[in-house]
């Protein structure tokens, strides 16, 4: 909200978003919601899952958020301020940051490219406006490809999670149609760039997330299962 008040009324979707708050309102908010939030993490979790909700702090605000006027990275690093919050979880829950949560934070760091990419394409007039760096309006052939290729990345990543022992073999089978799915409308939107194969591409992202990790939560190994294995005999 700091960040973007001096264009909130150059960019309209940032009226939904940026309040009529003060600098001092803004950086006042945000320091009351930040400390608590990430003392509780550390002292009532673990020191490892605060340490990431700090980090991924920053990042949102310090490098995300000032990016998006100067370059179109501001894309890839917003894309790991959002693969960060599931490796959290994962990190709560375990204590540890192993291949099952860094496996977690890759699919929603892939997801989000057909996401964003598509939602953007819409509003390159808005973004342009503002003076936003967005792939869709500053390297548009590189948005259509970019979003396609994560698409591709999902299968692969689904096919990984039995390989690396976090799901069972059924997990890639029937996650298969879905991610056949948004990679078939990433392929549209790569190929005809309107406004149409943009919006079908951006909202099948939205109910492919939560299948998509439904369907992962329901082939889950559990860890106990796979860190007592027999170690064999040598």
């Amino acid at each position: 909200n700091f960040f973007s008040i001096p264009f909130r009324f150059e960019l309209n979707l940032s009226l939904f978003f940026s309040l009529s708050y003060s600098p001092l309102h803004a950086i006042s908010f945000a320091v009351c919601c930040a400390v608590p939030g990430v003392a509780l993490l550390t002292f009532g979790l673990n020191p490892l899952t605060g340490a990431l909700g700090a980090f991924n702090i920053f990042l949102y605000s310090c490098c995300y958020t000032p990016l998006k006027r100067v370059s179109i990275l501001n894309t890839w690093v917003g894309s790991v301020v959002g693969a960060i919050p599931p490796v959290m979880g994962w990190t709560a829950a375990t204590g540890s940051l192993n291949i099952g949560a860094l496996l977690l934070g890759g699919i929603l760091y892939s997801w989000q490219f057909p996401h964003f990419n598509a939602l953007s394409w819409n509003l390159r007039e808005d973004y342009s406006r503002g003076g936003y760096r967005m792939m869709s309006v500053t390297h548009p052939a590189l948005c259509k490809r970019v979003a396609f290729r994560h698409c591709l990345a999902l299968i692969g990543m689904s096919t990984l999670a039995p390989a690396l022992d976090v799901t069972t073999w059924t997990f890639p089978l029937i996650s298969l149609p879905i991610n056949l799915y948004i990679s078939y409308l990433g392929f549209r939107f790569y190929r005809d760039a309107d406004r149409s194969s943009a919006r079908k591409l951006f909202f099948c992202s939205l109910w492919h997330l939560p299948m998509l990790l439904l369907l992962m939560l329901t082939c889950k190994k559990s860890l106990a299962t796979s860190e007592d294995k027999p170690k064999p005999v040598s």
